[in-house]
């Protein structure tokens, strides 16, 4: 089952759930939940089969109505694409279980959209084609504007728009990109633009010059990277807790896509345009260091300063990416890291959130918390965690980055700014959990706080403390996944062949 229909069934999955819960009356507010829940534990264990099934080196190619590639569609899973499924299906159902809280119910159809957001997220990591790329992005854009407004209010309404407008703009220069592909290589699947790229004569090299570097632009705005950042810390500061959670592989579906195509389309086979992408990678990574930096120093809501801290990991898998198979690797054990690093953030900022009414997630002294010692447990980890302290996973994954770039200028940047996030955070526990004292402040009208955490909140918060202690612990055979990995897409003929047959 898994060998013949592996690359579409976490496809599959999230949008038969999607369909089914969109039938449902919105008084079956119970069964919709189950049924959402029940999607995302069978997406976690579909993406542990796949990862179990390519841990030796195989690749499943499916092909769509059994067209054989180039003319049809196919959906490749290797060990990326794995280790990228699992990450997203583990935070995807943290961040679901949170939802269950309340957040579910402050809007309709919460669940439709979170299911079609792994539809468009899972399909990006699978898609072995360009324009069906370009597809899943817009699916997983869509979703997520509705998520992001999930709830109203002014302040989450503007930073949408402004997250709407500018991706907008992305899909119009994506198919711009495409086009200029197309015309001057006559295909759009990954494998075959690997074959016929060595051969593009001079006219033809211009065209695909162009769209390559269109594409990086796109990518970059995807993820964050500087100076198509701006939209990012509003959008993911003022939206709630568990989209911002579930937003946090976001940013990872960009960098993904850089990495398959630097290796895969514009890799070391591809003639004139070998390394097309590589003398831009590592500027745009130190800048996006230094701004990642800056903005969380700047901080003065922990949810804007978790946003932040997504772009600082946005630079520091750039900057990972360029330092070959060593820093791939390194690259790839920090990705599920950081997310989870975040992602427990902002799910520790929803919850001081409704702990602390009239002040909210700001950086600011207000009275006693309820329970100070399971949120800020949770804040402490979460803060050694996401800046890089050991002994957790991130400490390891930068000490690798850094030894896969004995670079001086990359040294200084990388441990400044993981110096600034450890001030930004010591700075902000400090303030909440340490100078706190007396009674809380109440909201205009009096309203009491909740003294009680969630049922739903604590084994979502517990979750993903657990993953990024078991991602520390099993540093040893992680490691060895992606360094197969790393070698693997460094190798680009092994996938043509997968998709393409032949020698």
């Amino acid at each position: 089952m898994i060998a013949a229909h592996g690359p579409v069934l976490p496809l599959l999955l999230p949008l038969t759930v999607a369909i089914i819960l969109l039938f449902l009356p919105r008084r079956a507010q119970g069964l919709t939940q189950g049924l959402s829940l029940s999607g995302g534990l069978l997406q976690v264990g579909l993406a542990l089969l796949l990862l179990r099934t390519l841990a030796d080196g195989t690749q499943l190619v499916y092909r769509l109505g059994d067209w054989p590639a180039p003319y049809g569609i196919v959906l490749v899973v290797d060990r990326l694409a794995a280790w990228l499924l699992l990450t997203s299906a583990l935070l995807a159902l943290c961040a679901l279980i949170y939802a269950l809280a309340g957040s579910d119910r402050q809007g309709r159809h919460f669940h439709v959209l979170f299911q079609l957001q792994m539809f468009g997220i899972s399909g990006a990591f699978v898609t072995g084609d360009l324009f069906n790329l370009f597809v899943f992005f817009e699916v997983l854009l869509m979703a997520s504007y509705s998520l992001l407004l999930h709830g109203g209010g002014g302040l989450r309404t503007l930073a949408g728009l402004h997250y709407v407008i500018l991706n907008l703009v992305g899909s119009a220069i994506f198919l711009l990109a495409a086009g200029l592909i197309y015309s001057s290589c006559g295909s759009l699947n990954f494998a075959h633009l690997a074959q016929l790229m060595p051969g593009l004569d001079d006219a033809q090299l211009a065209l695909a010059r162009t769209g390559g570097l269109l594409l990086l632009v796109v990518f970059a705005l995807k993820a964050g990277i500087m100076p198509l950042h701006l939209w990012l810390p509003a959008a993911y500061a003022e939206t709630s807790a568990p989209v911002a959670a579930l937003f946090a592989i976001m940013t990872k579906v960009g960098l993904y896509a850089i990495l398959r195509l630097s290796t895969l389309v514009f890799g070391s086979n591809a003639g004139a345009l070998a390394g097309l992408y590589q003398p831009w990678l590592l500027p745009l990574a130190l800048l996006t260091l230094v701004v990642g930096g800056a903005g969380v120093l700047a901080a003065g809501r922990l949810g804007r300063l978790a946003a932040y801290l997504i772009i600082l990991s946005v630079g520091t898998l750039l900057t990972a990416f360029t330092g070959g198979a060593a820093g791939i690797a390194a690259g790839l054990y920090y990705l599920p890291h950081s997310s989870f690093a975040t992602a427990l953030l902002f799910l520790c900022a929803g919850t001081l959130r409704r702990l602390r009414p009239a002040s909210g997630d700001q950086l600011v002294a207000d009275g006693d918390l309820p329970q100070p010692l399971l949120l800020g447990g949770a804040f402490f980890v979460a803060a050694m965690a996401s800046s890089g302290l050991p002994p957790f996973a991130g400490f390891i994954a930068k000490l690798l980055i850094l030894q896969a770039l004995p670079q001086a200028l990359v040294w200084g940047v990388v441990l400044l700014t993981a110096l600034a996030a450890v001030i930004a955070l010591a700075r902000g526990g400090s303030l909440i959990f340490l100078a706190a004292s007396g009674t809380m402040a109440l909201p205009r009208g009096g309203r009491k706080p909740v003294p009680k955490t969630s049922p739903w909140e604590l084994p979502a918060i517990g979750g993903l403390l657990l993953l990024i202690v078991f991602l520390t612990l099993a540093a040893e055979p992680a490691l060895k996944f992606t360094q197969a990995s790393a070698r693997q897409i460094l190798e680009p003929a092994q996938y043509v062949r997968a998709v393409l047959g032949g020698s």
